[in-house]
């Protein structure tokens, strides 16, 4: 089924800023997708456009974004005649389209709106749900697994829950926060303005204290310890933690960054966020490139959230087995665990081929997720 109608809109995140929300239409009705932001960003990510214009919403605006999906995507889109099962000659278009590597004029946020509506109406088309139409794209079989959950916990907390032994820890220390580029060091005192310069560390030596960490608690996987540019200290640490160390700012979801890491051996677990790279079919090759050389794969929120769920059906398309979607406190958060409950619930309905991924999801050291190894 060809597309009839696309339609661009602003709206708002979780955070109180302008979002791109896009409505695409097909003779079965409509499909809706919102697009995530991100605070802390990495310089390798793709462009997210804003409009600048410091009079509205502090420069924070996408207008521009969302005129480009009505006026330059929609159009094309439209005249190609494509199927909308057909998503990677879409995203394929959507790059062609943009015409740069980091999707800068276009703007991702325009980009990846259509192509997550794309698959949402790819699934309706078909009459299955979309993690199951995501699973198709990527070549997954069932049994489908369902992920383990990353967000905020102290060791006590955890304690005084009940839970020792059963919850262990992951650390997203994004250094590049307080990376001395300058002097290819790192201030762990970085929020204070007069910190003492003779204090500043090595990589060598941050991936030391890290190490001391790993003995003393349940740490199994730490995201962005180093900065993003950092490779040496990312190398180094990767083989002594014997642990998963994940890429974010390292990696943003790119092919071409991911093949760097895995030639360095920089890390062995990848954070997938879908507006970092900008296409669902981008996401996919991404998490495969990364599986292909035995890595964990956490598939990601960002801060800036919508109610929009497609990473819960993302991550048991791909069966990965890591999501961190953050504590289930705001409703942007809990929509992606109750859309995990719904399609947990409907594939004990239908194949009732479903596991729950507990441990095996992460990779340790140079040893491969267990899912990976079935």
């Amino acid at each position: 089924m060809s597309i009839t109608k696309i339609h661009a809109r602003q709206i708002f995140d979780s955070r109180g800023n302008p979002t791109v929300e896009v409505d695409l239409y097909t003779s079965k009705g409509r499909y809706r997708a919102a697009v995530p932001s991100g605070a802390s960003t990495g310089v390798h990510e793709a462009v997210e456009l804003r409009d600048g214009d410091k009079s509205n919403y502090v420069g924070k605006g996408v207008s521009k974004a969302v005129a480009n999906v009505n006026d330059i995507i929609a159009p094309k889109l439209i005249e190609s005649g494509l199927n909308v099962t057909q998503q990677k000659e879409i995203d394929d278009l959507l790059i062609k389209l943009d015409g740069t590597p980091n999707k800068g004029n276009l703007g991702a946020n325009a980009i990846l709106g259509v192509s997550i509506a794309v698959a949402e109406a790819g699934a309706g088309e078909k009459g299955i749900p979309l993690y199951q139409h995501l699973a198709d794209l990527a070549g997954v079989k069932p049994p489908y697994v369902l992920p383990t959950p990353a967000f905020n916990l102290l060791v006590e907390a955890i304690k005084k829950a009940g839970y020792t032994d059963k919850i262990q820890i992951a650390l997203d220390v994004a250094s590049s926060e307080f990376y001395k580029a300058d002097e290819q060091k790192y201030d762990l005192d970085f929020k204070n303005p007069n910190s003492d310069p003779s204090k500043w560390i090595t990589g060598v030596e941050l991936a030391d204290i890290y190490l001391g960490y790993i003995k003393k608690y349940p740490i199994v996987s730490i995201e962005d310890p180093f900065d993003q540019d950092d490779w040496e200290a990312w190398t180094h640490f990767t083989e002594k933690s014997g642990i998963q160390i994940v890429g974010d700012d390292l990696t943003v979801t790119n092919p071409l960054r991911i093949k760097t890491a895995i030639e360095k051996k920089a890390c062995n677990g990848l954070l997938l966020k879908v507006n970092q790279i900008g296409t669902i079919s981008e996401s996919i090759q991404a998490a495969q490139l990364s599986q292909s050389d035995g890595w964990g794969v956490m598939v990601s929120h960002r801060s800036g959230e919508t109610e929009n769920t497609v990473i819960a059906d993302l991550v048991v398309a791909l069966g990965t087995g890591q999501i961190k979607t953050g504590a289930p406190a705001r409703s942007e958060r809990v929509a992606k665990y109750n859309a995990l409950l719904r399609i947990e619930e409907e594939i004990q309905a239908t194949s009732g081929e479903a596991l729950y991924a507990g441990k095996k999801g992460l990779s340790a050291g140079p040893t491969p997720p267990a899912l990976l190894q079935k």
